[in-house]
């Protein structure tokens, strides 16, 4: 039996051959390839129901929590074969995810963050406190929340909730970080301060964001992936994506001038 790989073996970069996956009868990603590079910002646009979100959980296994969904295909993270024999939950501790609703826990800020190290075994007030600061300064937010630590995450601003899910789960100290849409529900500033945050973070993980907002994927991605109807239509630079793409449907798309 294929040994369990442990924390440390979990790479930084994302390698799929082949996927394919159905909902029941309907296809909804069809033969996609792609090698997403480790300490990048990776983006994935395209219309709506053309298999962006989809693909995006393959990479931490959130589609195992759909009825009827069957994957095919290899996807590694690192060396780590994902779909083999591995712990699901050191999986998702490695690969962290951010959604498009912020989603607080209805408890303390402090407890938000806390939440992840305990549920790996960290009990220490000590140690807790440590990466409760060290997070918060790591999504930019301690000054803003050092004073209001016992408090409800619930009495946030939206923008502040999104980023408190961020560090939640930068807590878990985790190699990549996948987020879907995270900024679609959130004002321009706020908005702002999750790019900036992205442009610090990919120093050290590796960022994938689903994202609507053409002209958000042209600020911070490195690399640009083009969606239609479950298929990976192109994937490239950012500037080679929007300045000279290689697809006619990709220039469709971009110039507005799609359907």
């Amino acid at each position: 039996m294929k040994k369990v790989k442990e924390i440390n073996e979990y790479g930084q970069n994302i390698s799929v051959k082949n996927a394919n996956l159905w909902y029941g009868d309907f296809q909804a990603l069809k033969n996609i390839s792609v090698e997403i590079p480790e300490k990048q910002v990776t983006a994935f646009i395209g219309p709506s129901g053309c298999g962006k979100s989809t693909f995006l959980k393959c990479f931490n296994r959130m589609n195992d929590l759909v009825d009827g969904c069957k994957i095919e295909g290899e996807f590694y993270v690192g060396e780590t074969d994902i779909y083999g024999k591995i712990d699901v939950n050191e999986l998702r501790k490695n690969v962290g995810m951010v959604f498009q609703k912020p989603n607080p826990f209805p408890m303390s800020v402090y407890d938000n963050i806390a939440y992840g190290p305990r549920t790996f075994g960290i009990t220490k007030h000590s140690k807790l406190d440590e990466i409760v600061e060290t997070t918060l300064k790591q999504a930019a937010m301690w000054d803003e929340l050092k004073d209001r630590l016992n408090k409800s995450a619930l009495g946030l601003s939206g923008g502040q909730q999104q980023r408190l899910c961020i560090a939640r789960s930068l807590a878990a100290n985790p190699k990549i970080l996948l987020m879907d849409e995270p900024t679609s529900a959130l004002d321009p500033i706020s908005t702002g301060k999750i790019e900036e945050l992205m442009e610090e973070l990919k120093k050290e993980i590796t960022i994938v964001i689903v994202t609507h907002n053409m002209q958000q994927a042209t600020r911070i991605a490195d690399k640009t992936a083009f969606f239609l109807l479950g298929e990976l239509v192109e994937f490239g630079n950012t500037d080679d994506i929007f300045t000279s793409p290689k697809d006619e449907r990709t220039e469709r798309y971009i110039t507005g001038r799609f359907g």
